[in-house]
C-alpha cells in the first residue's frame, strides 16, 4: 500500500460515501496502526501519520520514524482483513454521524414518510434515508395507522444508538400545529402573519395566537380562509382536533379576553407578583369561560403564560372577605395589611407562602423579622391545610369503597329457628 493507492482509496470513499476526506485518512491511519501493533511489543509507542498531499504513510515507533524500506515491508505483511474491518467500522461511524447531523438539523421540522409496520402501538416510518419511530405517546388520540399509510410529523428527537441513528417523531407536539400552519397558510410561511403562541391538548383542542405586521390584513380571517377552507385542511390532518385562532396583543388586558373566547369577559385584574390574572365574567358566561373539564381556561393560561382564575363578581367578593378574615389571624398582620395583600391577588396561605420577605416589606412596611415570621406561618398553614385535604380525600374514597361493596348475607339464628318451631 503506497501513497498513490491510499489517495485513490480516500478519493473513492469520499465520492461514493460522501464522507469527509480527513475522516477517511484517520480511518486508514487507525487500520494501519491496528494491524502494526501485532508486529511490535506492547511497550513500544506507535503512531501512524499519512501525508494529506502525497498519501505517503509514516510509522513512528518510540519517537523515531521507521525507515521507508522497513515500513514498506511491514505494510506488505499487514493483514488486509484487519485493515478492512477497521475501515468498515470507521465508514459506518462516519455514515452514522452524517445521518445524525442531517436529522438533527431537521428537529422540530415537518417531515413525511410511509408506515412500514406497527409494533405494539409504535409506528415504524420509512423516511428518505432512515427508519424513524412514532411512539404511541406521540400519536394523536384515536389514531390508527396501517402498513403503507403516508403520514406527516415533526422530528422530536435524534439520538445515537450504537452504530445506528434513532429518529423519534411526534404528532402531538405544539410545533406540529405550527408547521401545518406554515404549509397550509401562505402568509404564515412568508412571515407576514406570525404564530406567536400555541397551547395544545392533542386530539381535543388547540388555541393559536397570531399577529400580523400588515394592518390591512385580518390575521385571524386569513388563517381561517374563505368558508374555513384553510383551517379545514389542518383540522383534518389533526384528526378533527378543534382549533381556536386568537388575535395576539402585547397587552394582557386585551390578550386574556381574546384567549378565553368564545366566552365574554367583563373585567381583567392583573396580579404581577403571582403571575396570575383574575377574570370576571357574568354568571351565564362562567361555564363557557372555564370550558368542559376546565379545558378552555387551561389552554388560555398556557397560551398567555399566566395563571387565569375565572370567577363572577359575587365569587370574588366572597373570596376577598374569606381571605381577609384568614390573614388577620396571622401575627403582625393588621386588617389594613390583609386588605392590601388580598388586593395584590394573595388569596390563600399557599399564595402568601411564596412571597419573598423583601417584597412583603415593601407592601407592609414591617421589619424583615416580622415578614419572615408571616411567610413561615403561611407556609406551615398551607402544609397543614394540604395534609387535611389529603386526609379528607382518603376518607371519602374509603367511604365510597364501603358503599360499593356488597352487604354480607344475614346469618341464620338457630335459637330463633328453634323458637319458631316450638
Amino acid at each position: 500500500m503506497n501513497g498513490n493507492e491510499i489517495l485513490r482509496i480516500v478519493d473513492a470513499i469520499h465520492r461514493d460515501k460522501a464522507i469527509d476526506s480527513d475522516v477517511v485518512f484517520e480511518g486508514i491511519e487507525q487500520a494501519i496502526l491496528s494491524a502494526a501493533r501485532k508486529h511490535f511489543s506492547e511497550e513500544e509507542q506507535l503512531e501512524v501519520r499519512i501525508d494529506r498531499e502525497s498519501g505517503e504513510p509514516s510509522l513512528i515507533c518510540d519517537g523515531r520514524a521507521l525507515e521507508p524500506e522497513l515500513l514498506g515491508d511491514l505494510l506488505g505483511r499487514i493483514s488486509a482483513q484487519t485493515a478492512k474491518q477497521v475501515m468498515i467500522q470507521k465508514i459506518r461511524e462516519a455514515e452514522r454521524d452524517a445521518l445524525y447531523d442531517e436529522y438533527l438539523d431537521l428537529r422540530s421540522q415537518l417531515i413525511s414518510g410511509q408506515v412500514t409496520r406497527v409494533d405494539r402501538g409504535t409506528v415504524i416510518v420509512k423516511l428518505d434515508k432512515i427508519e424513524a419511530i412514532l411512539p404511541r405517546s406521540e400519536q394523536i388520540r384515536k389514531e390508527n395507522f396501517r402498513t403503507g399509510d403516508r403520514l406527516r410529523a415533526i422530528v422530536l428527537d435524534v439520538r445515537k444508538a450504537g452504530s445506528r441513528v434513532r429518529v423519534i417523531l411526534s404528532r402531538t407536539h405544539q410545533d406540529f400545529v405550527r408547521r401545518l400552519f406554515e404549509v397550509e397558510i401562505p402568509e404564515v410561511n412568508d412571515r407576514v402573519i406570525e404564530v406567536r403562541s400555541i397551547a395544545r391538548e392533542a386530539g381535543n383542542r388547540s388555541k393559536v395566537a397570531v399577529s400580523c405586521s400588515d394592518s390591512t390584513i385580518d390575521c385571524v380571517g386569513a388563517c381561517v380562509g374563505v368558508r374555513g377552507a384553510r383551517i379545514r385542511g389542518i383540522v383534518e390532518e389533526l384528526a378533527g382536533e378543534r382549533i381556536d385562532i386568537v388575535r395576539w396583543n402585547d397587552s394582557l388586558s386585551v390578550l386574556v379576553p381574546n384567549a378565553l373566547q368564545p366566552a365574554e369577559v367583563e373585567d381583567v385584574i392583573l396580579c404581577p407578583m403571582l403571575g396570575k390574572v383574575i377574570v370576571l365574567v357574568r354568571d351565564d358566561q362562567l361555564s363557557l369561560a372555564i370550558g368542559k373539564f376546565g379545558q378552555n381556561v387551561r389552554l388560555a393560561s398556557k397560551l398567555v403564560g399566566w395563571d387565569i382564575n375565572v370567577m363572577t363578581q359575587v365569587q370574588l367578593d366572597a373570596q376577598l372577605d374569606k381571605s381577609i378574615e384568614a390573614f388577620c389571624v396571622i401575627p403582625e398582620v393588621t386588617a389594613e395589611l390583609a386588605e392590601s395583600l388580598v388586593s395584590q391577588g394573595f388569596f390563600t396561605f399557599d399564595d402568601l407562602s411564596v412571597i419573598e420577605p423583601d417584597q412583603l416589606m415593601e407592601i407592609s412596611g414591617l421589619s424583615e423579622e416580622d415578614c419572615s415570621r408571616i411567610v413561615d406561618y403561611a407556609d406551615s398553614e398551607s402544609a397543614r391545610l394540604e395534609s387535611e385535604e389529603k386526609f379528607q380525600a382518603e376518607q371519602r374514597k374509603l367511604a365510597g369503597e364501603r358503599s360499593e361493596s356488597p352487604s354480607p348475607a344475614p346469618v341464620a339464628d338457630p335459637a330463633a329457628d328453634s323458637a319458631d318451631a316450638g
